[in-house]
C-alpha cells in the first residue's frame, strides 16, 4: 500500500506540475503575443479543455484495460505535449499542447487515484486522498517555480526536463503490480451513478474550487504584476500558497474521515467568501499576495473531501472507481474552463470585481445548501477492513 501510496502520489505531483507552471508566465505570454484577458483565458482553460475530453475515455480505458496502461498512456501524452509547449512559437501551438497535456492528464491522474482508491480501505480513504492530493499540491508548489525559472532559461529546456521526469515515472508504473480490471459496466452505469445524492455532491465540490481556482489563475497573476511583481515573485506568492495547501490537505482528509465528508468544507467556505470579497480591491501588491495565500488556502479545502465524497458514492452505487474518476475529470474541468475562459471575457467587459463577487455568491449558495444537504452527505466513513480491490481482484 505504501509503495502504490508513492506511486500515485509522484504522478500527481509531476501532473500538477505541468499544469500549474503557466500563471508565472501569464504576463510573459501575454506581451510576447499580444494576449488580452480573454486569451489569456482560453490559454489557460485548454489544459482543462484537455481534461474534459479525456475523461471519458480515460474511464472506459482503466475499467476495460487497466489502470496501470491508463496511466502509463497517460503520462506518455502529458509529456510528449509538454515538450511541445516549451518550444512553442506561436499561440495556437500553446493552445494545442496545453490541450493535450490535460488530456493526458485525464487518463494519468484518473488512472491512478482509482488505483489507489481500489486498494485503500474505506475508513482510511479520506487520509490516502489527503496525502495524494497533498503530493498534487506539492507540484503546485514546484509549477511556478518551474514557470519561474523557464522565464530566465528558456521554456523549451524547462519542461523538457520535467517531462523526462514523467518518462520515468512510467517505467516506475510498469513494473509495479496493478489489480486486473473487474466486469465490464456500459456507459450508462456512469450516468446513473450522477443520481446518488454523494456523487452529485462530490462533483460540485470539485467543480466549485475548479471554477474559483481558475478565476483565480488567471487574474491574479496579471494584477500582481500591474503592481510591479515579477515573474518571479509571482511564482513566489503560489509557492507560498501552495506550501500551506500541500501541509494542510493530509489533516483535511483526515478530518472528513472522522467527521463527515462535508465538515471541513462548510468551514472553509465562510474563508472563501471573505477572500472572494476582498481580492478585487488591494491596490498595493503585499496586501493583494496576501490575499492570494488566504484565497488559494481556503479554495483547495474543498479537493480532498469532494473527491473522497465521490469515491465513496462511486462505490456504493457499485461503479467502477475508473468510471468514478472518470467523473472526477468531468467535474474539475468544466469548472477551470468557465473560471479561466468566462472570467476572463467578463473581466475584461467589467473589471476584476465582477467575477470575484460571483465567485462569492457561488460560495454562500453552496454553504446555504449544505445546511439542508441529504443526511448521507455528511456522515462519517464506515470502519470496514474491506476495499474495492479485494472484491476486484
Amino acid at each position: 500500500m505504501r509503495r502504490l501510496l508513492i506511486l500515485v502520489s509522484s504522478i500527481v505531483f509531476v501532473e500538477t506540475i505541468f499544469f500549474s507552471a503557466l500563471s508565472p508566465l501569464l504576463p510573459h505570454y501575454s506581451e510576447e503575443f499580444g494576449l488580452s484577458k480573454t486569451g489569456s483565458g482560453v490559454l489557460l482553460a485548454a489544459y482543462a479543455l484537455g481534461g474534459l475530453f479525456g475523461a471519458i475515455p480515460g474511464g472506459l480505458f482503466a475499467t476495460r484495460i487497466g489502470v496501470k496502461p491508463t496511466v502509463l498512456f497517460g503520462l506518455g501524452v502529458m509529456s510528449a505535449m509538454s515538450v511541445v509547449f516549451g518550444f512553442a512559437d506561436s499561440v495556437w501551438l500553446l493552445d494545442v499542447a496545453r490541450l493535450g497535456q490535460g488530456f493526458g492528464s485525464a487518463f494519468a491522474w484518473g488512472g491512478g487515484l482509482a488505483w489507489l482508491v481500489a486498494a485503500a480501505p474505506r475508513e482510511r480513504r479520506g487520509e490516502l486522498i489527503g496525502i495524494a492530493m497533498g503530493a498534487a499540491v506539492g507540484g503546485a508548489l514546484l509549477g511556478p517555480v518551474l514557470g519561474s525559472v523557464a522565464t530566465l532559461v528558456g521554456t523549451g529546456p524547462a519542461f523538457t526536463a520535467v517531462a523526462v521526469v514523467g518518462a520515468g515515472l512510467g517505467v516506475w508504473a510498469w513494473v509495479t503490480p496493478a489489480f486486473r480490471p473487474g466486469a465490464r459496466q456500459p456507459l450508462s452505469d456512469l450516468f446513473r451513478a450522477v443520481r446518488e445524492p454523494r456523487v452529485a455532491g462530490g462533483i460540485w465540490l470539485l467543480a466549485l474550487p475548479s471554477l474559483l481556482f481558475g478565476v483565480l489563475g488567471l487574474l491574479a497573476p496579471l494584477r500582481l504584476e500591474e503592481l510591479g511583481f515579477s515573474g518571479t515573485a509571482i511564482g513566489g506568492v503560489f509557492l507560498v500558497a501552495a506550501g500551506f495547501e500541500a501541509l494542510g490537505s493530509p489533516l483535511i482528509g483526515r478530518w472528513s474521515d472522522r467527521r463527515g465528508r462535508v465538515a471541513p468544507v462548510r468551514a472553509f467556505l465562510l474563508l472563501a467568501i471573505a477572500m472572494s470579497l476582498l481580492l478585487p480591491w488591494p491596490a498595493e501588491r503585499w496586501t493583494l499576495a496576501a490575499l492570494v495565500v488566504g484565497a488559494s488556502i481556503a479554495y483547495a479545502a474543498f479537493f480532498v473531501p469532494g473527491t473522497a465524497l465521490l469515491a465513496d458514492g462511486a462505490e456504493d452505487a457499485g461503479l467502477d472507481q475508473g468510471f468514478g474518476f472518470a467523473l472526477l475529470n468531468l467535474a474539475w474541468a468544466p469548472g477551470h474552463i468557465v473560471g479561466s475562459a468566462a472570467g476572463g471575457a467578463l473581466a475584461d467587459a467589467t473589471g476584476d470585481a465582477i467575477p470575484y463577487l460571483i465567485l462569492a455568491g457561488l460560495c454562500l449558495t453552496t454553504l446555504f445548501a449544505l445546511r439542508h444537504a441529504p443526511a448521507a452527505l455528511a456522515r462519517r466513513a464506515p470502519r470496514s477492513g474491506r476495499s474495492v480491490a479485494d472484491v476486484s481482484r
